[in-house]
């Protein structure tokens, strides 16, 4: 009978022992918050009513600092083949000494643009941990790599890129191959030697100019799914515009290729700080000219334009341009555009940073165009 009995008083006991230590939790968390208040409290009162609103948008003079230009980030730029990439990484080498960051060329076996799961794996780990190259831009022809896919939930890279019309890059790289380029002119390229016109090529149905040949750039943002690479898949069409638009920071095109380095020195100007001057004057702006390069006929232009492979890929460059241009409108406005109260509020216009875009206009970056208001405790 005395059993249960003291079964009931050990149970009384535990309950009223959890329970002190429970207040005594509830108390130190308490204290903790008094503290954390008073403390919140002390800082807001260095601060004066009427400065407190030019204070939060003045955060404009180191854009996102902490992030997008930390001696951590990571830039990856998976580029495509025969779309002004050379140029583009010419510029990126020549800065990364004077802006102090690491340049990496990806160079994949025997060209090929898919990775293994494991390569891409050893990859995400390799640029993740690899803490002396950082901060860092890694290039190169592979196909997009989705890090969080993969399991990697921390801290992503950013990833940027460039694509071109469709039929330019198709004609470039078939002179390329035949004619080799100015950057390194001396190469012999496996095509050497054979003289055949893209329209006697048109003409013959020969491989080289079938439009099987224009589906790349599309698989180069769809990524590692066997469905990216079979050309007119509209699945990989859609896959790639989601990526697109949600997993790269920027992608400029070919044709405005100066408007898109004009954009990086905005937006990432720890690592793209003087791009824009370097590309107008360098010597480096324009690495990479095929040799010879015979314009198309307008029946060649037609045949090919029939496919419909040609028509994806062309639906996902005009995708990109107008992503590319909507971008460009939030990120610039006018000089001699600006109305007065713009030019009231960008009063030291001259003393900015402008840009000199594809329409011919001189630009300047826009101010942050939202502030903090109504900030409680």
């Amino acid at each position: 009978m005395m059993i249960p009995q003291l079964k009931r008083n050990k149970l009384t006991l535990l309950f009223f022992v959890s329970s002190f230590f429970f207040i005594l939790l509830l108390l130190h968390e308490v204290s903790k918050r008094d503290t954390a208040l008073a403390r919140l409290e002390s800082q807001l009162s260095q601060i004066k009513p009427g400065n407190a609103r030019r204070h939060l948008t003045e955060s404009y003079d180191q854009p996102y600092a902490d992030y997008f230009n930390s001696d951590e980030t990571v830039v990856i730029y998976n580029r495509v083949p025969k779309t002004g990439s050379t140029s583009f990484a010419g510029i990126a080498y020549t800065l990364c000494s004077t802006n102090r960051y690491h340049v990496l060329h990806v160079n994949t076996t025997r060209n090929v643009h898919t990775l293994s799961i494991n390569d891409q794996m050893h990859f995400i780990q390799n640029i993740t941990n690899w803490e002396a190259k950082k901060p860092a831009i890694y290039h190169g022809h592979f196909y997009f790599v989705d890090f969080l896919k993969l399991g990697f939930n921390d801290r992503r890279p950013v990833y940027i890129n460039i694509i071109r019309k469709p039929l330019d890059r198709l004609l470039s790289y078939y002179y390329f191959v035949r004619y080799g380029d100015n950057f390194r002119p001396h190469l012999k390229r496996r095509k050497m030697g054979n003289q055949m016109t893209f329209d006697e090529c048109v003409a013959k149905d020969h491989k080289d100019c079938d439009p099987v040949n224009l589906w790349l750039q599309i698989p180069f943002f769809c990524g590692h799914s066997y469905r990216c690479r079979q050309p007119g898949s509209r699945w990989a069409l859609e896959q790639a515009k989601f990526n697109l638009a949600n997993k790269y920071l920027l992608v400029g095109v070919t044709e405005e290729l100066g408007d898109f380095i004009a954009m990086m020195e905005v937006i990432l100007p720890r690592f793209f700080r003087g791009a824009m001057d370097l590309y107008l004057n360098g010597e480096k702006s324009h690495l990479r000219q095929t040799n010879k390069k015979d314009k198309p006929s307008e029946d060649s232009i037609a045949k090919i334009q029939e496919s419909s492979i040609w028509k994806m890929e062309h639906e996902f460059y005009e995708f990109a341009l107008e992503q590319f241009h909507f971008q460009k409108r939030l990120t610039f406005q006018a000089v001699d555009k600006l109305d007065e109260e713009s030019l009231k509020e960008s009063s030291d216009v001259q003393n900015q940073q402008t840009y000199l875009l594809s329409d011919g206009h001189l630009y300047i970056p826009k101010r942050l165009q939202f502030h903090y208001e109504k900030v409680r405790p």
